[in-house]
């Protein structure tokens, strides 16, 4: 098998090498019970990861999923004691907005992705400090157990957050592979220009992307303040790098057009072994930092098109 064809295959077996390397150190890691709760911690990394593989599906990058994550635990919790269970739908709705908010900035303006994204993630930012009055905010207990309380219990050993995971991932593959929006976005990822030529609406469909990329961080925003009982600007800090490390390691390269949202899924796995492995090795949260850093310029360096970029600026 040569090289190239071998590629396609570096994200599973790299997910296999770790888990087994990660067991040696600990047999208990290799626990299926150990296994599920480690797939249900990063339940909302996975959820922003999602969103983030339609925005480099296309050839783009959302740097705003942070701080729409961020603000949303502030609206969230917010929100509960007026809307009740209906605020997860005001915050999800105002994550849709700003995501499509990039994606305007970027068609009609013409201004880059990472800039547009970049822009409305301190846009963001600030809506959240000023909301929160730049303090941690509390939920009461009650009403968000009767609201939410389904998103941290558990059934049969499988946590609910999981679940909803797992349901995030059905929507967004049923999107991108079962839709003509799906088929549409991986053409503006393999060719932009062609995808033009052709007589695509590529603009529509490029705001969709980062629209859609908005949601679901707002729902990764979401779960964080449902499990952590409050609303912060900063509460989901630290977790933009490992969901960009998640989509590329897990085989969607920045250049678009290839991968897709069941790689992220492998993508989410390899970064939560990692993770475990460091906590079993006492590394400090800021050196992990600088490893997902590392790993971030190695996984571009080795996925990228760089039949698509002639030039690198």
């Amino acid at each position: 098998m040569s090289l190239d064809r071998l590629k396609h295959h570096f994200p599973w077996i790299t997910l296999v090498v770790l888990v087994l390397i990660v067991g040696a150190m600990d047999p208990n890691f290799l626990r299926p019970q150990n296994l599920v709760e480690l797939a249900g911690d990063i339940a909302p990394l996975f959820i922003m990861a999602l969103g983030m593989t339609l925005a480099i599906y296309i050839g783009g990058i959302d740097l705003s999923a942070q701080s729409v994550a961020n603000m949303t635990t502030v609206l969230a919790t917010i929100t509960l004691p007026l809307f009740g269970v209906f605020s997860a739908l005001v915050v999800i709705a105002v994550g849709f907005l700003f995501g499509a908010v990039s994606g305007l900035v970027t068609t009609r303006l013409k201004v880059p992705s990472f800039i547009a994204t970049l822009a409305v993630g301190g846009i963001a930012l600030s809506v959240g400090q000023f909301a929160s009055g730049q303090r941690a905010l509390y939920m009461d207990a009650g009403q968000r157990d009767r609201a939410f309380g389904w998103m941290l219990g558990n059934t049969a050993g499988i946590p609910h957050e999981l679940v909803l995971s797992l349901v995030l991932l059905a929507f967004a593959w049923f999107i991108q592979d079962r839709m003509k929006a799906g088929r549409i976005l991986k053409a503006v990822g393999a060719g932009e220009l062609a995808a033009v030529a052709s007589g695509l609406r590529v603009d529509r469909y490029k705001i969709l992307a980062f629209a859609l990329s908005g949601m679901f961080a707002a729902i990764a925003g979401l779960l964080f303040s449902v499990k952590l009982s409050g609303g912060s600007p900063t509460l989901a800090e630290g977790f933009l790098l490992p969901a960009i490390v998640a989509v590329l390691v897990g085989g969607t390269p920045l250049t678009g057009g290839v991968g897709g949202v069941l790689n992220t899924l492998i993508g989410a796995m390899i970064v939560a072994v990692v993770r475990a492995s460091m906590l079993y090795l006492d590394i400090p949260a800021t050196s992990q930092q600088i490893f997902f850093g590392i790993v971030l310029i190695v996984a571009i360096a080795l996925t990228i098109d760089r039949s698509k970029m002639r030039i690198v600026k």
